[in-house]
């Protein structure tokens, strides 16, 4: 195994060491709107990796879960007067439709919060009895005192927790809760909400337990790797794991690895901010390579911002690869597949993959006496996700 990986949790790259099988849990959506660029971008980076995965022969069990009841959902289900089952179905349609255009490899299992409550409530029972956990007035939160390694993923101060805490739908000013970042497992829902019976208390659950129960029941105490955007260290990650340790006593997840923000015009993209660039629209005007293409132009360690020349550019590169895709021979293209591999084995290098192929691209085109050299082209095209066997299109959309 030649892959490096940057783990959050040791603030290092190191050597991605994996069995036969890859037990992979990318976290998902919550389905109150459309799939923006910044959910694009993750999902493709990790994309890239199962495919490279699967190259060297391990069999990738990935799963994505569905968070299709949390305190996302239901304000907005609430503001559009519809139950949010309905909701979360019609934007599960939509976030699927995007990522099948998108040529994303498919989760073994899509494990969804509403049908996963009774391993929930089990779990909470379980801190509760072992003293991990606490009630008070009807909510249910687990203590962090007594898990001393909270704050090894983050690398955050105390203080730091509690800031973020605070701007990312805590409440840490709570007077029931011990300490400021105990957090909800499960919480008293309004007169208008779900509501499910458990010997606590009749209500829904927080976040955090959600997919921790869903990885678990899925594929077992221990991933090989998490993901998901950087958003998501703390404090969702950060509880998972010590929720997940307390009950299990076994490594929640051997590798940690995180996606930067999108931005757009110098913020990150968010429904508060009205500034999400949907996939569904760009798929009314360009083709699904294209914005493919255009994701991967960035490093997802690195972070950028959505401009429109992001897609132009995406689509000029798809233009040249199907052009050299064309050819009868070309170049000798051994020299630049070891460069897309490496490139993608060094921490999922994407921008320098796609220059390896955009150079063999260039190399076919300016010919040569090599007749494998087109068909490598389109190996190298479907390690990346993109099929050359196709003529450009114009966009999938209606």
């Amino acid at each position: 195994m030649s892959i490096r990986v940057y783990d959050t949790r040791q603030r290092a790259l190191v050597p991605f060491e994996v069995g036969p099988e890859v037990r992979m849990y990318v976290c998902g959506i919550t389905p109150y709107d459309a799939t923006h660029v910044g959910h694009a971008a993750t999902f493709v980076t990790y994309d890239i990796l199962i495919r490279r995965l699967e190259e060297l022969g391990h069999e990738v069990r990935m799963v994505r879960n569905v968070t299709d009841v949390d305190d996302s959902i239901l304000p907005k289900a609430r503001e559009l007067g519809v139950p949010f089952l309905d909701l979360a179905e019609a934007e599960l349609a939509r976030f699927r439709a995007d990522m099948d255009a998108l040529a994303l490899r498919p989760a073994i299992a899509e494990p969804r919060a509403t049908e996963s409550i009774d391993g929930m409530i089990e779990m909470i029972s379980t801190l509760i009895e072992t003293g991990h956990a606490y009630e008070a007035h009807g909510t249910v939160y687990f203590d962090v005192s007594t898990f001393p390694r909270y704050g090894e993923l983050s690398h955050h101060s105390y203080d730091e927790m509690v800031r973020l805490a605070r701007e990312r739908g805590g409440n840490p000013d709570d007077p029931h809760r011990r300490s400021p970042i105990d957090f909800v497992l499960w919480q008293p829902s309004l007169p208008d909400e779900p509501s499910w019976d458990a010997h606590f208390g009749s209500g829904r659950p927080g976040w955090h337990v959600e997919c921790s129960v869903m990885s678990m029941a899925e594929l077992g105490p221990t991933l090989d790797l998490h993901g998901g955007g950087t958003d998501l260290i703390f404090p969702h990650h950060e509880c998972e794991i010590a929720q997940s340790e307390s009950c299990t006593h076994e490594t929640f997840s051997r590798y940690w690895v995180h996606s930067e923000m999108v931005q757009y015009e110098g913020e990150k993209m968010s429904k508060s901010l009205g500034n999400l660039v949907f996939v569904s629209d760009l798929l009314k005007v360009a083709d699904a390579r294209a914005i493919r293409l255009a994701l991967m132009r960035h490093h997802y360690r690195s972070g950028f911002e959505w401009h429109e020349t992001d897609l132009e550019e995406g689509t000029a590169l798809l233009h040249r690869l199907l052009a050299a895709a064309q050819c009868s021979d070309g170049a000798d293209p051994r020299p630049f597949a070891a460069r897309v591999r490496a490139a993608i084995d060094d921490d999922l290098d994407s921008p320098s993959a796609l220059e390896a192929l955009d150079d063999l691209a260039s190399a076919v085109l300016s010919g040569g006496r090599d007749p494998s050299a087109p068909a490598v082209l389109h190996e190298l095209g479907a390690l990346l996700g993109i099929d050359l066997s196709r003529p450009l299109e114009s966009g999938t959309g209606p």
